[in-house]
Order: C-alpha cells, then structure tokens, then sequence
C-alpha cells in the first residue's frame, strides 16, 4: 500500500571492511529509520495542531455573516497556491506528470479536501457537532478494519486495545450526552470518515513519482475550484461580507483569521501532514491525527474562551493512552521489520591476480 524509499544503507569507515567475501553482510541504517520514524510522529503531531487552530478561528467568522463555501474557497485557495511551487517543480522535472496523476490530484482534491468538509457539515446540521465529530474521528478504527480485510492478517492485540481506549477517550471529549440519533446524519458523518480515510491512504502512497507536496498543492487547488464551482452555480450560498470579530474581548478584521487559517493552519496541516504518513504509516498517523480534538478544545478555550470541563481533560488523556498503544505496536512492527532486514548480502569482490598471472577464465567471467 504504501510507496516509501529503500532503506538505507550505512557503512561506517570503522566497521566497513576492506574487502569483501563471499557471504559478507553490512548493517542497514536501523538508526536513521529510527530518526525518520520521529521526525514523522513530529510531522503529524505538528500537523494535527495546525489543523486544529481552524474551527475556533473560522468559527466567529461564520457567525458574523460568512458562508461556509467563502471560508473553505479562500482556505483551500490561499493554501493551494502557497504549496504550488512543489506542484509546479513536478511537472517541470516530468513532462508528462499531469498526464500521469491528474487522477490522484482530482481524487484527492474532491474526496478528502471537499468532500471531507461537505459531509462533514452537512452531518452538522442533522445532529450535534459532537455527534458529528465522534463519527468523523472513527477513522482510525475504519482504517484499521480496511487493512485487515485487505491483508487478511488481524491487527494485534495492541492496536486493538489502544483503538477501544482512544475512542472511549474520544467520547468523553466531545460529550455526547443527551445527543439524538438522526440517521441520515449518521450516514453523513460516516461518509466523512471514509473521506479521512482515503487522505491517510493516498498520502501513504506518495514518494519520488507523486511528491507529497505535489499532491497536496493540487488536491487544495482542485478542492478550492469545487467549492467556487457550486457557489458560482448557487448549490452553495456565497457570502464574503467585511465584517470584524472579536477573540476574548480583542476585535480584529475578519479577513486576518481567515488568511491565517489559510496560509498557517491549513498549509502547515495538509504539507506536514502528506509528508508524515509516509514515514510513520497511515495506521500511526491516523491514530495521532485525534490529538487534534484535543488541540482545538485548547485553541477554543484560548481565543473564545470555552473552557473544557473535568471530563475532557480525563477524556484527552484516556486519548493519548490509547493513541501510544498503537505507537508501541508501531515500533514493535518496524523493529521486527529491522531485524529481518539488518543484514544485506554483498556480491563478492574478486581477488586481484598475482603479478604476472593470467586470471582463470572462471576469474574472467565472474569479473564481467
């Protein structure tokens, strides 16, 4: 499923010898899988936090009069263009890359960018944002019954408790007491997590053929050209009006938290996050991608002064329980993958011929 680089090779002039024999092995750089693993659980983690600045900064924004189609084509626009400049180096390099990925960038722009945030609002209005969000946020669980059922091979038993804690954490986060069941909005939701899904999937399948930040420049922009599409066509109200909102008593213009969800929030959130799942896997940074939840009950309680209760707190921490069960099977998973690939035969070097000496033909063959 995923596309990732070989791994790396490393022969410290200490330990690298000055010939090679037969049968001879030279050790896999174990430590700079290890190094790209963290860099990646940093990536995602910096990238949940990103995304999670957005509800509580576009939020006054709809209530002072925008639409929701204005703040997603500006949010998605401004992005798209500030990570164009990968897009643009793609198809330089290879002529034929539009040609090639027109689908993956399509794919990705209407399905986890647009569709992603259709259905999740659509879901919305049926049924409590709690409600919603619960649904939303079981992709991971998704994900994981998807490998599963594509692989044949049942996840261990430290996926399967650590998804069972993260969701129980999940719950007491959003409190969802007293919700109503609507099913139409629970097929909504669902539809929205099927979205995440497909983002963890297809950014797992990027690398030197489909650059990351190459796909997400793209699927922003075709994501953005959607949405002004069903506003031009009136499937979608269009408002935009000048208006000021106001952070914890501080009025600012209502264009400035919207630039910053574009240029910051949504920017950093879609590079770094596309650039995360290669290396730490769509299973792992499905599971970090809940801490974002937690971020934005943070952002919330900063810039409009929601505080979370008792139980979000405990919630928050029974997330992140489970969110590292998952990382321990993660690392258990690439530890045993390294064990099996520590050692790499080396060909042998044939010995030189004696001065004087004509080599066997033997010699001269395996020399060729």
């Amino acid at each position: 499923m995923t596309h990732t680089a070989p791994l790396e090779i490393i022969a410290p002039a200490a330990l690298a010898p000055t010939t090679a024999h037969r049968g001879a092995t030279r050790p896999v750089g174990a430590g700079a899988l290890a190094r790209k693993r963290t860099v990646g659980i940093v990536m995602a983690v910096t990238s949940a936090l990103a995304f999670s600045s957005s509800g509580p900064l576009v939020k006054p924004l709809l209530e002072a009069g925008w639409s929701l189609s204005a703040a997603l084509v500006v949010r998605m626009g401004l992005a798209g263009l500030i990570l164009s400049p990968a897009l643009v180096r793609a198809m330089c390099r290879e002529r034929s890359f539009l040609r090639r990925h027109w689908r993956s960038l399509v794919a990705f722009g209407l399905v986890p960018v647009a569709g992603c945030q259709l259905l999740f609002f659509s879901a919305m209005q049926r049924m409590p944002v709690a409600v919603a969000l619960l649904i939303q946020y079981l992709a991971p669980v998704l994900l994981v019954g998807f490998v599963w059922l594509r692989t044949r091979r049942a996840p261990s038993l430290l996926v399967i408790l650590g998804s069972i804690i993260a969701i129980v954490g999940l719950v007491l986060v959003v409190d969802i007491s007293g919700a109503r069941f609507d099913l139409i909005g629970t097929l909504l939701a669902l539809g929205a997590a099927v979205t995440v899904c497909v983002y963890f999937v297809m950014s797992e399948r990027t690398g030197d053929d489909l650059p990351p930040l190459a796909l997400a420049s793209g699927g922003l922009l075709v994501g953005a050209g959607f949405m002004a599409l069903l506003a031009a066509t009136g499937a979608l109200p269009f408002a935009a009006p000048a208006v000021t909102v106001a952070f914890r008593g501080v009025e600012v213009p209502g264009i400035l938290p919207i630039l910053w969800v574009g240029a910051v929030g949504t920017t950093l959130g879609y590079a770094l996050g596309v650039m995360a799942v290669p290396r730490v896997g769509s299973r792992l940074a499905s599971f970090i991608g809940l801490s974002e939840v937690l971020f934005a009950l943070g952002f919330a309680w900063l810039l409009l002064g929601e505080r979370p209760g008792p139980i979000q707190i405990v919630g928050g921490a029974v997330l992140l329980v489970g969110v590292v069960l998952v990382r321990m099977d993660a690392g258990d998973s690439a530890d045993a993958e390294l064990d099996r690939a520590a050692t790499i035969p080396v060909e042998p070097i044939p010995a030189a011929p004696a001065p004087g000496s004509m080599p066997r033909e033997g010699a001269a063959r395996d020399s060729r």
